[in-house]
This record gives structure tokens, C-alpha cells and sequence, in this order.
């Protein structure tokens, strides 16, 4: 949970920076891979990653005023990782604008029940990497160079 603000910011521009180096590994026609046929593709994780975080400043009270359709996943990775560097940026600009060290520890209702503002803005953190996480596998088995975002990868040790 964050108790400062200026923790969220920091974490966020950190992970988000994660985020932009396994977008920018995309590749237009790789963007249907997924792990077995019927489960997320790449390009629908990283859609997800420019949509999610809009759902979750809105649980703070925070509204980002996006201008991307969640149901409409563009079919050029470089309109994905544009959509999600705009989004990244407004989290930080709203985050600002409508939060403080002091809202951040106020409850707030959330889908598992009330929580600390500080709380939720964590598993925004968290469901970012998460995500993250399995567009990592997606890439290698697309064939794509894995980014070393927490560290080398294989790729980056050979």
C-alpha cells in the first residue's frame, strides 16, 4: 500500500517504463499470439494495459478521461504502445492533480470490498506487471526479443 503519494508516482513511472520496453518488442503481425488458441493475445494484454489503468484511478476517484476504446484493439503495435504512453502520462498528471498523501489512506469501495486509495493504486501496480509478465512468454514464443525489464534476459546474456 502507498502512504505517499510521491511513492506511487515513482513506482508507476518505473513500472510503466517496463511496460513501454515490452510494447515497443511488439510486432504487428505477431499481435494475435497467444499461448493456445482462445486465451489473450499480445496485442489484447497490451490493449488491456492501456485500459486497465482507467478503471482503477477510477475506484480512487480519479478520472482519466481516455479517449481509447477497450473493445476496439488496434492492429499496430506502435498505435498501442502510443495509446499506452499517453495513458501512462495521464495517470501521473491526474494522480497529481486529484490525489495527496492524505487521500491515500482514506477507504474507498473497490470489486473485493473497501480499501485504503493507497491499497488499490498497489494492485494497479501489480496488475501491470502481472500482465507484463505473461506478454514476456508471449514474446518468446512469438519469436520476438524478450526486453530485460527486472533484469537480463537469456537474450541479453548470450
Amino acid at each position: 500500500m502507498y502512504r505517499k503519494l510521491n511513492d506511487f508516482l515513482t513506482e508507476w513511472s518505473q513500472s510503466a517504463d517496463g511496460t513501454k520496453a515490452v510494447l515497443k518488442a511488439l510486432e504487428d503481425e505477431k499481435l494475435d499470439q497467444s499461448i493456445e488458441e482462445g486465451h489473450n493475445s499480445l496485442g489484447w494484454l497490451g490493449w488491456h494495459l492501456v485500459n486497465s489503468p482507467v478503471f482503477f484511478m477510477s475506484l480512487v476517484g480519479v478520472n482519466l478521461e481516455s479517449p481509447y476504446d477497450p473493445d476496439q484493439i488496434p492492429v499496430k503495435a506502435s498505435e498501442i504502445l502510443e495509446a499506452y504512453e499517453d495513458i501512462s502520462k495521464r495517470v501521473v498528471e491526474k494522480a497529481k492533480e486529484q490525489l495527496s498523501d492524505e487521500a491515500l489512506v482514506n477507504e474507498t469501495g473497490d470489486f473485493g470490498g473497501p480499501a485504503p486509495k493507497g491499497s488499490i493504486l498497489r494492485m494497479l501496480v501489480s496488475h501491470q506487471i502481472h500482465h507484463r509478465g505473461q506478454m514476456t512468454v508471449l514474446l518468446r514464443q512469438a519469436g520476438l526479443k524478450v526486453p530485460g525489464v527486472m533484469g537480463p534476459t537469456k537474450e541479453d546474456q548470450q
